[in-house]
């Protein structure tokens, strides 16, 4: 099955070979937003009320770089993100100012550590630009998808040198 190459309004860049892929898009005529998001990269148990198997059943994590311009300022509003198979949680957010940083910039809270409301603000404003459980979902499926591609790629390259 060929990747998505689109998601709502973002473009999917996919990298073959990588394990992150990029998604760009706009937001209004000023807005330039870009997504990272790993394949993969950790995971959580799940325990199933009355279920007596010791199989592990789990929940796969990803995570995102949520970045937002505007203009040709050089500054960013950056999210760093989890997205799970059914919801995407915001860990931090922080400005990002490219070529201006300080070795060790101070990143701000964590994002729960935050006023109810100012995070609410944060999740609606991201919301409106489709940063949201419906693109957690998506990604999920894609990096499912990339994972089995990646692992032919793989096999493939790996019988070719062994045959060569």
């Amino acid at each position: 099955m060929q990747p998505e190459t689109k998601f709502n309004s973002y473009t999917v860049e996919e990298r073959p070979g990588e394990q992150v892929i990029t998604l760009k898009g706009r937001f209004g005529d000023r807005e330039d937003i870009k997504i990272e998001a790993t394949m993969f990269d950790g995971y959580e148990h799940i325990t199933v009320p009355g279920d007596d198997s010791s199989g592990a059943d789990v929940r796969l994590h990803l995570s995102l770089l949520v970045d937002i311009s505007k203009g040709e300022g050089g500054s960013e509003l950056e999210f760093v993100c989890s997205a799970w198979p059914d919801c995407l949680d915001v860990e931090k957010v922080y400005i990002l100012r490219r070529g201006h940083m300080p070795t060790r910039p101070f990143l701000g809270p964590n994002f729960r550590d935050l006023n109810p409301k100012v995070q609410e603000k944060f999740r609606e404003y991201l919301d409106t630009r489709g940063v949201n459980d419906e693109l957690a979902a998506f990604l999920h499926d894609y990096m499912l998808n990339k994972d089995r591609i990646e692992l032919l790629r793989w096999m493939d390259s790996l019988k070719s040198f062994v045959e060569k």
